[in-house]
Formats: structure tokens, C-alpha cells, sequence
């Protein structure tokens, strides 16, 4: 007998309200980011660089996945406000590190 069915009988006998017990239920499947890569120099003085747009994580994983892409590329960036910023065009590649991770990308 495990805690849940421990649960249920409390409940059916009267010791726990309804209210109390709250079963399980599963997480809903996380939908894949649908990430937008593109190039761009705008305010850079000429430099290109390579924005992957469109992340929905926080901050923290971000700035993990990031890492990984600049890793993975040997070059800089940065990681701000559901961007990533790579140094450089380096699109083609930046898409398929992404797809590897698991994301789609544009």
C-alpha cells in the first residue's frame, strides 16, 4: 500500500476533509521553443553577429544554453531577455546546435 491509497482511506473515512487531499496529476508535455535565428549588424559598427530569438525559459537556463553555443563554437556572446547574442555569422551552425538540444528553429 503506498502513501496515495493511505490518503484515500483517510479521506473516505472522515479524518481528512476533501479539501486536503489533492491527487496527483501529471505535468503537462513542455512545447518545444520555437527559436528564430537571423543576422544582424545594426548598431555593431559593422560587426555581425547572430541572434537566436524566442526562448521562454528563465534567465538562469538562458544563459546556460548560451554557454553551450559559444562553447560549441569558440566565439563570444551574450544571453539577455529571451536572446541569444553569438558573435559573427555563424547562423547555419547556431541552427543545428539548436536542433540538437532539441529546440525548432526558424
Amino acid at each position: 500500500m503506498d502513501w496515495k491509497d493511505i490518503l484515500a482511506q483517510k479521506v473516505d473515512s472522515g479524518e481528512l476533509d476533501r479539501e486536503e487531499f489533492v491527487s496527483e496529476t501529471p505535468a503537462a508535455p513542455k512545447k518545444p521553443d520555437v527559436i528564430e535565428v537571423s543576422i544582424d549588424r545594426k548598431g555593431r559598427k559593422g560587426k555581425t553577429a547572430t541572434i537566436a530569438a524566442g526562448f521562454t525559459c528563465d534567465d538562469d537556463e538562458l544563459k546556460s544554453i548560451a554557454s553551450q553555443l559559444k562553447t560549441k563554437l569558440s566565439t563570444g556572446g551574450s544571453a539577455r531577455g529571451g536572446e541569444i547574442l553569438i558573435q559573427g555569422e555563424r547562423a547555419e551552425e547556431m541552427k543545428k546546435i539548436l536542433r540538437d538540444l532539441g529546440y525548432k528553429v526558424k
